[in-house]
């Protein structure tokens, strides 16, 4: 019976210790080596194999290192924006604390925020100034923060800047997925790839989270 190379394949991982018992076979194997161009033998192959598998796992490895890096730079950032919120004298201060600290420290070039249902003594202000019911439903309707190009939405306006706005960032404030949306944090950028609705949001809802602990104090739901 003549075999075929899928017969010598099944063969030998049926017989996993064929080479073992014929060692000699081994230097008589020759491969064409995809690295070298030239014809080696089974264990020159083998070891090509595994130091393909130790390159890629090296790349991996710094990718990893990569992205721990970033994540300890990020949490530094966090921790240093959240003791900016701690250290606020007094209540009415905390937006403008919130949104000035979140440009500085995470290098942001525009960020503002509009509150409904405040108490009687912030209907003054400008964070208090008044909304729409349509962008009141609109951060009512977001699950996640937004992020993605500004197609002339109105909480873009907020914003005070001699350059256009093309990218965006909204954060609904709510205490947690069940309470009353009371407010809505925006994030804006005139880099169109700043903010892209292909990015992860995992991160600007903890900022989202975070801010309505601090301005929960100034609602009357």
């Amino acid at each position: 019976m003549i075999m075929n190379s899928n017969d010598i394949a099944e063969f030998l991982s049926q017989h996993p210790h064929f080479f073992e018992e014929h060692a000699e076979l081994l230097a008589q194997i020759k491969l064409t080596s995809p690295v070298m161009g030239r014809t080696i033998s089974l264990q020159e192959r083998q070891m090509e194999v595994v130091r393909e598998k130790l390159k890629v796992m090296e790349l991996r490895l710094s990718d990893l290192m990569r992205v721990a890096q970033e994540n300890d730079v990020i949490t530094d950032r966090f921790q240093q924006w959240t003791r900016e919120l701690l250290l606020a004298r007094n209540d009415v201060d905390l937006p403008y604390i919130l949104t000035r600290s979140l440009q500085e420290i995470f290098n942001l070039p525009h960020a503002t925020l509009r509150l409904w249902h405040v108490g009687a003594d912030f209907k003054h202000t400008w964070f208090a100034a008044e909304t729409t019911e349509d962008v009141q439903l609109f951060a009512k309707g977001l699950r996640n923060p937004f992020c993605g190009a500004n197609n002339d939405f109105e909480a873009a306006g907020w914003i005070e800047s001699e350059q256009a706005i093309a990218s965006i960032a909204m954060l609904p404030l709510r205490l947690s997925a069940d309470e009353t949306c009371f407010g809505l944090l925006v994030l804006g950028s005139p880099d169109p790839a700043r903010f892209t609705k292909e990015m992860a949001t995992d991160f600007l809802t903890k900022i989202a989270d975070t801010s309505s602990a601090a301005l929960m104090c100034m609602i009357d739901l």
